[in-house]
């Protein structure tokens, strides 16, 4: 598992917000904070409860099957 770098909280938050909006790709989250889709993920396991995680991680994984481009 790779190891997500460090932020400050505000850019944590910031980053966890995007991270969960149905708008904002992770490709996004990369240009603006220079982080890849793995750590953003080991980042929200870290932030988020584990049920909070699990769902986030089943919604992104049902829209991208849904969708060709989505996260």
């Amino acid at each position: 598992m790779s190891k997500a770098p460090q932020f400050p909280p505000e850019q944590i938050s910031d980053i966890v917000q995007m991270a969960l909006s149905d708008h904002v790709s992770f490709a996004t989250i990369q240009a603006e904070y220079g982080i890849r889709e793995k750590d953003v993920k080991v980042l929200m396991r870290k932030t988020l409860k584990r049920g909070s995680y699990q769902t986030w991680r089943k919604r992104v994984r049902d829209f991208s099957d849904r969708r060709d481009s989505y996260k």
